[in-house]
């Protein structure tokens, strides 16, 4: 991958296996692993930033830590944002990435991946028993607002 010295990449740049559909642009499904790499970005937030996908986005984390989700995102963890869920970083990345120098860091030892689709993703029966974060959303909430 090239470096990005603006913003944070995109997450295309990670797919490996894509299911086009038969409309161009379109995505069945598009398979992206986020291995261990280097973030360099100057003058910008580094982590994924605050947005909705057109998409469902179904992400796990294998081994190592998530960026975006130092402490309540652990290996063997997922989530699943359905097509215009807003979400991002939580709190706590947040204040950490904002604060940081701007010097290149080795995001070392993690492995995560993401499915996105085309088509709304729903919980299986089991997805939806103990195993199930229902605080999740929490991880936001105490987010402040910040003006420039």
């Amino acid at each position: 991958m090239n470096s990005v010295s603006y913003d944070h990449p995109d997450p295309s740049i990670y797919c490996v296996l894509t299911v086009p559909s038969s409309h161009p642009g379109v995505a069945v499904c598009d398979f992206v692993i986020f291995p261990s790499r280097w973030v360099v970005m100057d003058h910008t937030f580094r982590p994924p930033y605050y947005h909705r996908n057109c998409m469902s986005e179904y992400m796990g984390l294998i081994r190592g830590k998530y960026d975006a989700k130092p402490t309540g995102f652990k290996p063997g963890g997922s989530s699943l944002h359905s097509c215009m869920t807003p979400h991002g970083p939580d709190e706590q990345a947040y204040e950490n990435w904002s604060k940081k120098d701007l010097v290149p860091e080795k995001l070392d030892d993690t492995m995560a991946f993401m499915f996105e689709t085309t088509y709304l993703v729903g919980l299986t029966p089991f997805a939806q028993t103990e195993n199930l974060d229902k605080d999740y959303w929490k991880c936001w909430d105490s987010l402040q607002l910040h003006h420039k």
